[in-house]
């Protein structure tokens, strides 16, 4: 089984649609409307994110989407360019056998950027990955 999508209340369409492709490689799902009321993204899996404009989206302290890649180097490549294009990523960081960092999106909700030290955590290196 495998996400077939996610819908994310977001208060700035336009900016997080800038992000996910710019940053995380996502591309406009064919046919469907892009504007400042709405989006629909794909990964390179087929999976689909939905984005509608509200003026008030409110998400837990806690809530997030990650983005798992496949090195560690690739997770220390997206955090400079996050920090060259203009965001504010926490420094990168171990955890839980993970190399991982998080930031805020435009549309008002937490980003994780992570991947596994496989060294660290062999027993995970076929069950997670980032395709």
């Amino acid at each position: 089984m495998k996400i077939n999508h996610i819908g994310f209340a977001v208060t700035e369409v336009p900016a997080t649609v800038e992000m996910f492709e710019t940053y995380f490689g996502m591309v406009r799902a064919p046919q469907t409307p892009v504007s400042t009321k709405m989006a629909f993204l794909l990964d390179k899996n087929g999976s689909l994110i939905t984005m509608f404009k509200t003026d008030d989206a409110f998400y837990p302290e806690i809530f997030h989407i990650g983005f798992m890649q496949d090195t560690v180097e690739q997770v220390e490549e997206i955090h400079q360019k996050l920090t060259a294009g203009g965001y504010n990523p926490e420094n990168i960081r171990e955890e839980h056998g993970r190399m991982t960092f998080y930031f805020n999106a435009p549309g008002g909700f937490m980003v994780e950027v992570n991947s596994l030290i496989t060294d660290k955590r062999p027993e995970l290196k076929d069950q997670v990955n980032s395709n």
